[in-house]
């Protein structure tokens, strides 16, 4: 699986920008995201390229748990300091989520059957990691609404 992760995680690494770029396109007009929709491009393509670099981060490390609260926990309170609405946050997670693999399969990398095996593992490997880490964007952002109605 290591393999076509790298393959994969390269994609990321040298195409990061323009899916970056695409993502805030993007979010930046999807009518489930009006809060993006005045952000500054600048602001919102780094947003997201600091998503993908810390997707390396978390999707390699030895304890991928630490790595993805730490990221997710400061995703959302940034995201609730930004004013950006929980469901908006989140459903700009699934969209980087898309943007993704979008552009990873449209880069054609599942070429052999045992790749393609492993692609099925490296995907669900990357829907754990975003599912665990929208449970904890919603979790902060419930524990930031209740610290400031106290």
């Amino acid at each position: 699986m290591k393999v076509f992760a790298d393959k994969l995680i390269n994609i990321l690494e040298s195409h990061r920008e323009e899916i970056s770029q695409q993502w805030c396109k993007a979010v930046r007009s999807n009518p489930r995201t009006p809060s993006y929709h005045p952000m500054e491009k600048e602001k919102c393509v780094v947003h997201a390229i600091n998503f993908y670099k810390n997707l390396k981060k978390i999707y390699f490390s030895e304890k991928p748990y630490a790595e993805l609260r730490d990221y997710f926990i400061k995703y959302a309170s940034e995201s609730y300091k930004e004013g950006i609405p929980l469901h908006e946050s989140v459903y700009a997670l699934i969209m980087m989520r898309r943007h993704m693999w979008l552009y990873a399969d449209f880069q054609a990398p599942f070429l052999t059957s045992i790749e393609h095996h492993q692609a099925v593992e490296t995907i669900n490997k990357t829907i754990r990691i975003f599912d665990h880490g929208i449970y904890l964007v919603i979790q902060k952002y419930l524990e930031l609404i209740e610290d400031k109605e106290k």
